[in-house]
C-alpha cells in the first residue's frame, strides 16, 4: 500500500541529502516536490497546500541537531504531520452498552458486508465478544446470503428474515433478539447503492434514527481516491458517523482518501481492509501508517500480527525442540503456515526498518513459499524429523518428486540450518554470536 506516494517522497527527500543545513531554498524544493507526491496519489489540493506549508513552517522554525541530518529532521517533520493529518491518536469503538448496536453504512461494492464479517471476527477473537450479524440489505439478491456464509466462515451468528422487505422493523427485531440471546454486539449491514440517492439516504437515515446506535461506521474503497473522501463527506451530513472504515488498502490505491477523508469530514479512520481474507481488518494507527508511508517500517503491528498467530504453548513446543537439537522440517512448514496466515509477505516486510525501499520493485507474495513447501512435502516422516539422513540419492528423490533440482534442495538445507542456529543462538542468550552472523551476511534468505 502507497508504494506510488512512499516513492515520491523518498525521491523528494533527497533534495536535502548531502546539504549542511535546512534552508529556505532547499526546503521550498523539497516541498514543491512533496506537493506534487501528494497530489499525484489524489489527495486535494487545499490539503496538499497547507500540509506543506505546515510542515515547511516547522523545518525552518527548528536548529538541526548536530546528531541530524537536515533529511532525517524533515523525515520527523513529516511523520508528526502526517499522523496528524490523519487523525494522531487510533479511535476505538465504543463497546460499553449491552449490547452495543454497531450500524454500517456505505456504497454498493465498497466492501461493506464482508467488513462485517472481518469486523464480527475481530470483536470474537480479539475483544471476546459474542456478536450478531444482520442482514438488513433487502434490495441485493445474494446480500443474505453473503453474511450468511460469512457468519459461518467466522463462527458468529446472523439475523435474518427472507420475506420482510422493512429493514427497519428487520434491525429493532434483530436487537430484541441479541438481547434475548446475550448477544453483546449487534453489526448491522446495510443496503448499498452504485451512487447516492435520496431513497438511500432516507432509508438509512430512518434506520439510524429508529434504532440509535452506539456506533455508525461509513465504509468506503479506499481505492476510489477523491471520490471516496467526497462520498464520506455526502454521508456525513446525512448520518453523522462515528468513524470510516477504508476496506482495499492492499489493493493498487494512491492513499488519497487515508490521507484526506480526516481533515475533510473531521471524523477518525477507524479500521483499514488490508486483505480479502476475514482476518484482514486491522484498526488504523495514524501514526504507524505515517511511518510506514515514509519507509521508516511498523514493528509494533507486526509483533502484534504475531502475536495473533503464534501462541504461548506452540512457542514453549519449538523451544523445547530447539533445546533437544530435534526442530526439524516440520517444525519449520507449521512456522511457516503461521507466517502466511498474518497476511501478504511484502506487506509484512515492508513493516520492517529499511526493508520497504529495498523490495519495493520485487516480486514477492505468499506463493514464493511454494517451492520449499513442495521440497518438504516431497520428504519422508523420517527425512523431514532427522534432516541429518539427506544423501545424494534421498536428495536427487526429493528433487524430482517437488520439480526442483539438487542445488536447490542443498540451499534449503543450508538456509534451514543456519536458522536453526540463529534460533539457538537467541534462545540460549548468544546476542552477539547472531551480531556476528549477521555481519557476515550468513542470513537465511527465503
Amino acid at each position: 500500500m502507497f508504494d506510488n506516494l512512499s516513492n515520491k517522497l523518498d525521491k523528494a527527500f533527497k533534495i536535502l541529502k548531502g546539504q549542511g543545513s535546512i534552508s529556505e531554498i532547499n526546503v521550498a524544493q523539497t516541498m514543491k516536490e512533496i506537493r506534487k507526491a501528494l497530489i499525484s496519489a489524489d489527495v486535494d489540493f487545499k490539503t496538499a497546500k497547507e500540509f506543506t506549508a505546515t510542515v515547511k513552517e516547522k523545518a525552518l522554525g527548528q536548529e538541526v541537531l548536530t546528531t541530524l541530518k537536515p533529511g532525517e529532521l524533515l523525515t520527523k517533520i513529516m511523520k508528526d504531520e502526517l499522523s496528524n493529518l490523519m487523525g494522531s491518536e487510533k479511535s476505538d469503538l465504543d463497546l460499553s452498552s449491552k449490547p452495543t448496536i454497531i450500524l454500517v453504512a456505505g456504497l454498493q461494492g465498497s466492501g461493506k458486508t464482508t467488513f462485517c464479517g472481518k469486523l464480527a471476527l475481530l470483536l470474537k477473537t480479539k475483544f471476546k465478544k459474542n456478536p450478531l450479524l444482520v442482514a438488513c440489505d433487502i434490495y441485493r439478491p445474494a446480500a443474505i446470503n453473503q453474511i450468511s456464509v460469512l457468519s459461518e466462515e467466522v463462527g458468529v451468528s446472523v439475523y435474518k428474515e427472507e420475506e420482510n422487505k422493512n429493514p427497519v422493523e428487520i434491525a429493532n427485531n434483530a436487537i430484541s433478539f441479541a438481547k434475548q440471546n446475550s448477544k453483546d454486539v449487534v453489526i448491522i449491514d446495510t443496503a448499498g447503492r452504485l451512487a447516492i440517492d435520496e431513497q438511500m439516504m432516507n432509508e438509512i437515515g430512518l434506520i439510524k434514527d429508529n434504532i440509535k446506535p452506539n456506533e455508525t461506521l461509513f465504509v468506503v474503497d479506499a481505492m476510489t481516491g477523491q471520490d471516496a473522501v467526497n462520498t464520506a463527506k455526502s454521508f456525513n451530513e446525512k448520518l453523522d458517523f462515528n468513524g470510516v472504515v477504508l476496506t482495499k488498502l492492499d489493493g493498487d490505491t494512491r492513499g488519497g482518501a487515508a490521507l484526506t477523508i480526516r481533515s475533510v469530514v473531521d471524523k477518525p479512520i477507524k479500521f483499514i481492509g488490508t486483505s480479502e481474507k476475514m482476518d484482514g481488518l486491522d484498526v488504523f494507527y495514524p501514526d504507524r501508517m505515517a511511518g510506514r508511508i515514509l519507509g521508516m517500517g511498523d514493528v509494533i503491528s507486526l509483533v502484534e500480527r504475531a502475536q495473533q498467530q503464534f501462541n504461548e504453548e506452540d512457542a514453549r513446543k519449538i523451544q523445547k525442540k530447539i533445546a533437544k537439537n530435534s526442530f526439524g522440517f516440520d517444525d519449520f512448514l507449521s512456522q511457516i503456515q503461521q507466517v502466511k496466515k498474518m497476511g501478504n509477505i511484502k506487506d509484512l516486510a515492508s513493516m520492517i526498518p529499511g526493508v520497504g525501499k529495498s523490495i519495493k520493485d520485487a516480486d514477492i507474495d505468499n506463493d514464493s513459499f511454494k517451492g520449499i513447501e513442495s521440497i518438504i512435502h516431497s520428504m519422508t516422516p523420517e527425512e523431514r524429523s532427522n534432516p541429518i539422513i539427506l544423501n545424494g540419492s534421498r536428495k536427487k528423490r526429493i528433487a524430482d518428486g517437488s520439480g526442483s533440482n539438487v542445488q536447490e534442495i542443498n540451499q534449503l538445507i543450508k538456509q534451514f540450518n543456519q536458522m536453526s542456529k540463529m534460533m539457538k543462538m537467541m534462545q540460549g542468550g548468544g546476542a552477539s554470536k547472531m551480531m556476528e552472523m549477521m555481519k557476515g551476511n550468513n542470513m537465511p534468505k527465503f
